[in-house]
């Protein structure tokens, strides 16, 4: 059997470019170099087909240790909820107010980029607090 190596998280999306600086923002990711042959990402882009400009976009953890955000351009509108979607890991460690308090001191940061708050799931007897977020497009995602 061939272990995985790598995963890429790939989202459909209508602008590609803006979501996925978006989640340079969120995570701390970059976006990475422009293929050898071009000076920029909008050299690049500028040499593709016309109905292909602004179809892709992605964006890498610098340090190497987390997946490739990979964003592609699709027809259709966002029209149900997510059946994935990842969880910002901002409260790791902590519990009760602690953890309550750095969760919505992101959840104000990401609002502030353009984030979208749903709800705050309290504490219970069971789970910790979360978040629930979404992204500049309606996708969800948790601060966990």
């Amino acid at each position: 059997m061939t272990a995985v190596r790598e995963v890429q998280v790939t989202f459909d999306c209508a602008e590609p470019e803006r979501v996925a600086r978006f989640w340079c923002e969120v995570l701390g990711y970059v976006v990475p170099p422009p293929p050898p042959a071009f000076a920029s990402w909008a050299a690049f882009d500028a040499a593709l087909p016309p109905e292909r400009q602004g179809s892709a976009f992605a964006c890498v953890d610098p340090t190497g240790a987390g997946p490739r955000l990979f964003f592609q351009r699709v027809p259709e509108n966002k029209s149900v909820k997510n059946r994935v979607h990842l969880d910002v890991r901002v409260g790791t460690g902590l519990v009760g107010a602690e953890r309550l308090a750095a969760l919505e001191a992101e959840r104000d940061r990401l609002v502030g980029l353009g984030a979208t708050h749903v709800r705050t799931m309290p504490a219970d007897d069971v789970d910790e607090s979360c978040i629930v977020m979404q992204d500049v497009e309606g996708n969800e995602f948790c601060l966990d």
